[in-house]
């Protein structure tokens, strides 16, 4: 769609060049949801493309991901044998509501800025505890975690001029057993549900529930939970105004759907806890 109020597109390839932040900006990096539908308010773009941020950076410490790095770069990466939790990444991938050509040019930045509930970036990023670099527009910068980034839907921290710069996954949490399970209401919907737990180095389990619910939720046990112990737990965690609504989904639906498909998790890892 034409962005016809747009007078103006800023190419800045510094941090240094990024022009003041003034009321009818936006950043532009995918552009996917962008030119999906009118923006009348806006007056200036500001290209990210040009920053030429290395898309995905391995290291000793885990993996860097870039705002501007594209859902099929994240989908391609060749994972070390030892990130065993990588297959959470085709999956993730996958739960996108979205064609491969989309994969193409929408970012991972993008998807987790959106902050919607079904943002599979979001579910991806916060399981595997990762955390946000936020370029502030005072010039400073932040670290925030990627579960305490989204607050609700289409919600998050990031105040006017602020900028997702990467997101930093340790390498702890890729190294860890992990299982995966989403629902949709058809074959190829939104997803309605999207969780994910880890086993943790000292034997607990990490689930991370989306999708679901408004924002993240990360709950943390000790040891392999039982099932009453896991049941209550997200009964007293998520309230039931927490659980989302709109045609993809029901919150009592929602919620019924959490509670089974966080039992079908518990028990497949806790076969694997000691493994």
């Amino acid at each position: 769609m034409d962005l016809n109020t747009v007078a103006a597109v800023a190419h800045p390839t510094t941090r240094d060049q990024l022009p003041v932040w003034t009321a009818g900006d936006a950043w532009l990096a995918g552009g996917t949801w962008l030119f999906s539908e009118p923006q009348a308010h806006l007056r200036r773009l500001i290209d990210l493309t040009d920053l030429k941020w290395p898309a995905l950076t391995i290291s000793e410490t885990g993996l860097s991901i870039a705002a501007t790095c594209t859902v099929a770069q994240l989908d391609a990466l060749a994972c070390p044998p030892e990130w065993i939790a990588s297959p959470l990444i085709s999956q993730c991938c996958r739960a996108f509501l979205a064609s491969f050509k989309i994969w193409k040019t929408a970012t991972v930045g993008g998807n987790i800025c959106m902050s919607l509930p079904a943002g599979p970036m979001i579910s991806l990023t916060s399981a595997l505890d990762g955390v946000c670099t936020i370029w502030q527009a005072d010039g400073g910068e932040r670290n925030i975690p990627v579960a305490d980034f989204v607050t609700g839907d289409q919600r998050n921290v990031l105040a006017p001029g602020d900028l997702l710069r990467q997101v930093e996954i340790p390498l702890a949490a890729l190294r860890r057993r992990s299982a995966f399970r989403q629902v949709s209401l058809t074959p190829v919907g939104r997803s309605a549900a999207l969780l994910i737990g880890s086993v943790t180095s000292d034997g607990g389990l990490a689930l991370t529930i989306t999708a679901s619910t408004k924002r993240p939720v990360r709950l943390s046990f000790a040891g392999i939970p039982n099932s009453k112990e896991l049941r209550e737990t997200i009964l007293q965690r998520i309230a039931d105004d927490l659980y989302h609504s709109d045609v993809h989904g029901k919150p009592i639906w929602r919620k019924h759907m959490t509670l089974r498909l966080a039992e079908e998790i518990r028990v497949e890892l806790q076969g694997t806890a000691y493994a």
